[in-house]
């Protein structure tokens, strides 16, 4: 609990304290100076604000309609009821800051792929918001890195999959860029900060959660419209019935009764302080699942999509590979795939892994040299062994060479493997009325297949970038449609798409940019579920605007036939907010 609820709870809890021992106390002449002392602790702030807003010329907030509904009741002798009602707000603001709270904690839990600590050249640990622009950093193998960069002395390779989903490593030396979050794999490189950390890649990501209430859902807006508008023509009713209606029917103080009424019912608090919540709990719920949404109008707008356009590897496919040919020259198949595998068998890249699993036999290998953006070299078995990418690449899958003492030897090829809940997952997606479609730069064939595995609903191949971003335009003609990519060429047609949603692309600044939500993670299971978060949140929402807006109405009509008194009033304001909160909150459940 934060100090200012905690700040708030005491108040509440004096106040309840107090309120009690003045029921307790037995008929007293100035019974309007004794409720004043438990009034106090909790009026004094909505007072204090309900003055400034005056003075700024902000009249109609629920802080204006508190105070002149509670000191009303004191004018009129309704003493208990004023510091009833003012206590249930203040309870109300706390049910929401606490909600409010815990929606942020869970936004800031997931950012724990944040980088502890930055080692200085000089050999110093410290934070990373303390290095500076210019500065260099060291990175040792298994480290995380801590800020954006330039690389100015020596060679690895980066994990980069919990940035931008790719389930292959990137091969940097000297002059490349490094971004912060990944995960430094084999060689103790230097790194010249290009930023510092407020402006790193990481931050980016916490800062456009943190903002994302900016971007409002139309219903948000349509409440703080609409707001604007009842409040003053409530105040109005309020005083034609307090003031005008008496002038010809008589009863002031019956009449005065009913307005007061009308001022408590008529505060939008259910309204202004729940819709905007339920948003925000949905946006801290799909957080801690890993999924960062930029605003609520994008939750709007997944509750309504009805296709999914898809990119096809790292989002269908895993991005991590198998062997699916070998060619071997003067050599068995099965040879050449040992040979391969002994000289990569300390590597741990994934086209080495997937080639170490189809062997049967693996040779002690000495004398080996990562050969940085092209392979590796080992002696095996008397051999000098080279595995690495071929000069040309006219060729639908993954390919590596393999030469032994400088012959070629033969060439094995791997392939993306379909992801275990493509088909799953497209299903439960069609059974929630979206159809899914596939766009990818991969070969007539290899679409085909994939399209075949996981189900799809239709597919277009063999697309550069530009031609994604057509396809997407003509779909949105007819469709709500939601595009999922996982990668900087997809940025154009996630900015394209009705909301773009970036898979695993944490780190690639024209994705994170182009894209309305990101997937922190390349987990294809979490759209179907995004969706029914949204749809859920959406139900939520109207659910209270229908039941706060009715349950006014009806106050308000039974206290102008003698039915209503201020008791009823609080629970058509207060009351009905807090039920709202508890509603608004059971997203997170």
């Amino acid at each position: 609990m934060t100090k200012k609820q905690k700040k708030l709870l005491r108040k509440i809890v004096i106040s309840a304290v107090l309120y009690l021992l003045v029921l307790l106390i037995p008929d007293f002449k100035y019974k309007g100076v004794l409720y004043s002392i438990p009034y106090l602790p909790v009026g004094f702030d909505v007072l204090k604000g309900a003055f400034l807003r005056i003075i700024n010329r902000q009249w109609f907030d629920e802080k204006f309609l508190m105070s002149i509904a509670t000191i009303g009741a004191f004018c009129i002798g309704e003493y208990s009821e004023a510091v009833f009602v003012m206590l249930l707000y203040n309870i109300g603001e706390l049910f929401e800051s606490v909600a409010v709270g815990n929606s942020r904690k869970s936004i800031k839990a997931l950012m724990s792929i944040k980088p502890d600590v930055a080692y200085l050249e000089n050999g110093n640990e410290v934070p990373p918001e303390t290095v500076e622009q210019g500065n260099i950093i060291v990175i040792k193998p298994g480290d995380k890195v801590p800020l954006d960069g330039i690389v100015v002395e020596g060679e690895t390779s980066v994990d980069m999959k919990a940035l931008t989903g790719e389930s292959l490593p990137v091969d940097l030396k000297a002059g490349d860029k490094i971004l912060s979050g990944s995960v430094n794999l084999n060689g103790v490189i230097k790194a010249k900060t290009i930023s510092e950390y407020k402006n790193s890649t990481v931050a980016k990501i916490l800062e456009l959660v943190e903002n994302s209430s900016a971007n409002k859902a139309k219903t948000e807006s349509f409440i703080t419209r609409f707001a604007s508008y009842y409040t003053p023509v409530v105040v109005l009713l309020a005083v034609l019935v307090g003031v005008i209606v008496p002038i010809f029917a008589g009863n002031f103080s019956g009449w005065l009764e009913k307005a007061f009424i009308f001022l408590v019912v008529s505060c939008p608090c259910a309204l202004v302080i729940s819709v905007p919540l339920t948003y925000f709990c949905a946006i801290g719920k799909a957080s801690s699942q890993g999924i960062l949404i930029k605003g609520s109008n994008y939750l709007d707008v997944m509750a309504k999509v009805n296709l999914l356009a898809t990119d096809k590897t790292g989002t269908l496919t895993k991005g991590e590979f198998k062997v699916s040919k070998v060619t071997a020259e003067n050599i068995s198949k099965e040879e050449l795939i040992n040979l391969a595998a002994s000289a990569e068998q300390y590597s741990n890249h994934p086209i080495a892994v997937a080639i170490r699993n189809e062997a049967t036999a693996i040779m002690e290998s000495c004398d080996i040299k990562e050969l940085a953006g092209v392979g590796v070299s080992a002696v095996v078995d008397g051999k000098t062994v080279k595995v690495g990418k071929p000069q040309e690449k006219a060729y639908e899958n993954t390919m590596v060479v393999v030469e032994t003492d400088g012959q070629i030897a033969g060439s094995i090829e791997v392939e993306d493997t379909v992801k275990e809940d493509a088909l799953k997952t497209v299903k439960g997606l069609l059974k929630m009325g979206v159809k899914t479609f596939m766009l990818t730069g991969d070969s007539e064939s290899t679409a085909k297949k994939v399209a075949e595995e996981t189900g799809v609903w239709g597919y277009r191949a063999s697309l550069m970038p530009e031609d994604k971003v057509k396809e997407v335009e003509k779909l949105i003609k007819t469709n709500k449609v939601a595009f999922a990519g996982d990668g900087i060429n997809d940025a154009p047609t996630l900015a394209m798409a009705d909301v773009g949603i970036a898979m695993g692309a944490i780190g690639s600044d024209a994705a994170i940019e182009a894209a309305d939500i990101v997937i922190m993670d390349d987990s294809l299971k979490k759209i179907p579920y995004l969706i029914s978060l949204a749809k859920r949140t959406r139900s939520i929402v109207w659910q209270n605007i229908v039941f706060a807006l009715l349950v006014k109405i009806l106050v308000m009509a039974l206290s102008l036939f003698n039915m209503g008194n201020m008791w009823i009033a609080v629970f058509a304001d207060v009351g009905v907010s807090v039920i709202a909160i508890l509603n608004a909150i059971r997203i997170k459940k």
